[in-house]
């Protein structure tokens, strides 16, 4: 369940009452006349299934609340109430499939701006990959992974390419492909500190590195394990599955590839480099091209049951 606290003009407050009380999946409604001071109006909230939000939050948006009053959501994490769980068994088809679009479009917003934290944590995480490929540890690297936040303004390309959101789109490949050339550059610089410290050179650069060798050597796998990650990181992101997030974070070759591709450039072996960069961008690819048509996928078939269940009501 979700729930909403909506502030409404109080010449509106009739039209949303109504709204909610028509809409399958909604319950635990409650008016407060004149209780909400800035902005003015009248304060409503409700409990919604999951599944039936998405429309709900469209016309709430076309009853002008977006710009004149205010929507807040907020996941239920529990809910006894015998009304809520009829409402969800009501509502048409099951939360986990239910995607919030104007949810999904906030949250990579947020993880698809560039900013300073955003900055720190990529240069950070390809630091550690950094020190992961010369050392040859597995467990550095995939430590990199997990900490690497490159997986938000990716998400971001996906659902503006999805909702058709040129603003989104830029921002996320600005966040995108500035972070990696900051985190490189920077990890260049890391790279030449620790060499001069003496705890990287050359020799374990070119070492046979059984753990981590993969990394500037991308083969078919590398796509079909992107491919595969853009899906699964899709849908953890639509069902608000955060554990997924972390497994796809650690199971693709973004960040080790950009360290590698640093640490290269520093001892300037251009043959590793250039395979990392190669392996960076398939990884890329394959996340952007998979995420996108799974959000597709989504989008098509919640809509033909939307349009399903319309069709049933109105012959009804």
């Amino acid at each position: 369940m979700l729930h909403l606290r909506l502030i409404v003009p109080a010449d509106r407050t009739d039209s949303v009452v109504g709204l909610l009380e028509k809409t399958v999946g909604t319950v635990h409604l409650v008016v407060l006349p004149g209780v909400a001071r800035n902005p003015a109006g009248d304060l409503v909230t409700c409990d919604v299934a999951r599944e039936a939000a998405d429309e709900l939050l469209t016309e709430l948006c076309a009853l002008g609340l977006e710009e004149d009053g205010s929507i807040a959501v907020e996941e239920v994490s529990v809910s006894l109430s015998d009304r809520a769980d009829r409402a969800e068994r009501e509502a048409p088809g099951e939360p986990a499939d239910a995607v919030l679009w104007d949810h999904l479009t906030e949250a990579t917003h947020e993880e698809s701006t560039l900013s300073v934290t955003y900055l720190a944590f990529l240069c950070l995480a390809t630091m550690i990959a950094a020190c992961g490929v010369v050392l040859d540890n597995a467990i550095l690297v995939v430590g990199a992974m997990a900490v690497g936040p490159e997986f938000g303004p990716l998400a971001g390309i996906c659902t503006a390419a999805a909702r058709r959101a040129p603003g989104l789109a830029w921002r996320s490949t600005v966040a995108l492909a500035v972070g990696f050339a900051a985190a490189m550059a920077v990890t260049t610089l890391f790279s030449l500190g620790m060499d001069g410290l003496g705890l990287f050179s050359d020799k374990k650069l070119e070492a046979d590195r059984a753990n981590t060798g993969f990394i500037w050597d991308p083969d078919p796998f590398s796509f079909v394990v992107a491919l595969l990650a853009g899906i699964a990181g899709t849908l953890s992101l639509t069902s608000s599955k955060s554990g997924a997030l972390v497994g796809v974070a650690i199971s693709v070759t973004t960040v080790p590839a950009a360290a590698n591709a640093a640490v290269a450039l520093s001892y300037g072996d251009y043959v590793q480099m250039a395979g990392s960069v190669q392996q960076l961008a398939l990884n890329l690819v394959g996340i952007l091209l998979t995420g996108t048509l799974t959000l597709l996928t989504q989008k098509f078939f919640w809509t033909r049951q939307r349009s399903r269940m319309f069709r049933t009501e109105q012959s009804a």
